[in-house]
């Protein structure tokens, strides 16, 4: 399969791609630093820079990649994360705006394989009413929402130990995300069991 997989330079875009390519799929991996583009070529993938608040952008990098499935792993983070509640506006708006643009170009590209990344527990105020649209939109569109329990492991907010539940091994969630390709639309959480 050819996809496109955005946030991959990501905590878990980066154990994503090099999965998908032992699995012999071709990646464009998407990422909005130019810095990246030497990480992504030895994880495997064709770097694609490009912001995705730039809609006609992600058009085209999409619609030139031509793939068979788009995965949206895009998040907007803070490295602390005692900011998270202070800064999740970022994180609230690139669900709205990045996932749009996104499935945008996807149906420009007649592509009908849709993943997108999502949260197994609930977020309150505009958080929490991003996701539930971001969601929508994506079910949709008979995509896939893949409700991620907390990440723990190397590079996530809790490297050494899991944090309170639901919580799933940053390196579990990928192998689990890479086995759900086929997977029929809906909802799919991915946990730790």
């Amino acid at each position: 399969m050819r996809i496109f997989l955005a946030g991959a330079t990501g905590i878990i875009g980066r154990r994503i791609v090099p999965l998908l390519r032992e699995a012999g799929h071709d990646v464009a991996g998407m990422t909005r630093s130019q810095a990246n583009v030497t990480m992504l070529r030895a994880l495997g993938a064709e770097p694609v820079v490009c912001d995705a608040f730039d809609a006609s952008a992600v058009h085209d990098a999409v619609t030139g990649f031509a793939p068979d499935l788009v995965m949206d792993q895009l998040t907007d983070l803070p490295d602390d994360a005692a900011r998270v509640h202070e800064l999740g506006g970022a994180n609230a708006r690139i669900r709205r705006l990045g996932t749009r643009a996104l499935l945008v170009a996807a149906a420009a590209s007649r592509v009908e394989r849709f993943f997108v990344q999502s949260v197994a527990w609930t977020i309150s105020g505009d958080g929490g009413e991003a996701v539930a649209e971001m969601e929508e939109l994506v079910l949709s569109v008979d995509g896939v929402v893949l409700r991620y329990r907390r990440f723990y492991g190397p590079g996530t907010y809790f490297p050494t130990e899991a944090p309170r539940p639901p919580c799933v091994h940053i390196d579990t969630a990928a192998i689990r995300t890479v086995a759900l390709l086929d997977h029929a639309s809906g909802i799919v959480t991915i946990t730790d069991d």
